[in-house]
């Protein structure tokens, strides 16, 4: 049977019969895949480290009826320090149930791959506020999903300056005349503006290499959380996971 070798990272992996588990794994050019893994709860498999949650690896697959069987799997990255602080679980399990949401069998899922493997990175390995890692990975995801605001000038009016109002209703930034008539309108500093023009546009590599404080950190974190769950029709949050 043809086998096939993809990179991917575990989303989630449940007990199947006395040593087997059935995984879901993000995948660059798959999608999400249901992957099989026998005898991978046995102390002395070759796929333990493999499949658990969190694991980045490379994985030799063949296709089954309905799903896919792992034959191999080698580690690259298994987040360890996300395992251990519980602070920082609780935010990678977030993470975790919006890709599970977002993604699909069969699409290019690459871009989001990337995305949720730098904001588990930044989670893991750095001391960035956590709820500011999760306000970039949200916008940065709805503009790879369709949802980019628009930022060069105002939605209404088509004004170039002085756009600090984020319409949360007409997707973009507004001036302050036409804000007065959206009540979904948030205010934003120059700094909070930037910073949502920075995460849209930013190399994928760079998207967290900025820092916010303040008043305008909570701006970016309103308006993050606010126009994700409104273009997601989900209510998403952290405090929920524990």
């Amino acid at each position: 049977m043809a086998t096939v070798k993809v990179k991917g990272i575990v989303l989630s992996e449940n007990n199947m019969g006395d040593y087997d588990k059935m995984l879901t794994i993000l995948t660059p050019n798959f999608g999400k895949i249901s992957c099989v893994a026998k005898g991978a709860r046995r102390p002395k498999s070759a796929l333990l480290a493999g499949t658990q949650l969190f694991c980045f690896g490379e994985y030799l697959l063949y296709q089954g009826t309905s799903t896919y069987h792992i034959n191999s799997c080698e580690t690259i990255e298994m987040f360890y320090k996300i395992r251990t602080d519980l602070d920082k679980l609780k935010y990678a399990i977030h993470l975790n149930k919006i890709v599970l949401d977002v993604t699909e069998e069969n699409e290019n899922c690459y871009n989001i791959l990337q995305l949720y493997l730098n904001a588990l990175y930044m989670i893991a390995e750095t001391d960035k506020d956590r709820d500011f890692i999760v306000s970039v990975f949200k916008i940065r995801l709805l503009s790879l999903l369709g949802f980019t605001p628009r930022i060069m000038a105002c939605v209404s009016c088509k004004e170039k300056e002085n756009l600090h109002y984020f319409s949360i209703r007409d997707n973009g930034f507004k001036c302050e005349a036409c804000s007065r008539q959206d009540k979904s309108s948030i205010f934003m500093s120059e700094s909070a503006m930037n910073a949502i023009k920075y995460t849209i546009s930013a190399p994928a590599k760079k998207v967290f290499s900025f820092s916010l404080k303040n008043e305008s950190l909570e701006e970016f974190k309103l308006i993050s959380r606010i126009y994700f769950d409104e273009k997601l029709e989900k209510e998403y949050k952290v405090e929920d996971i524990f």
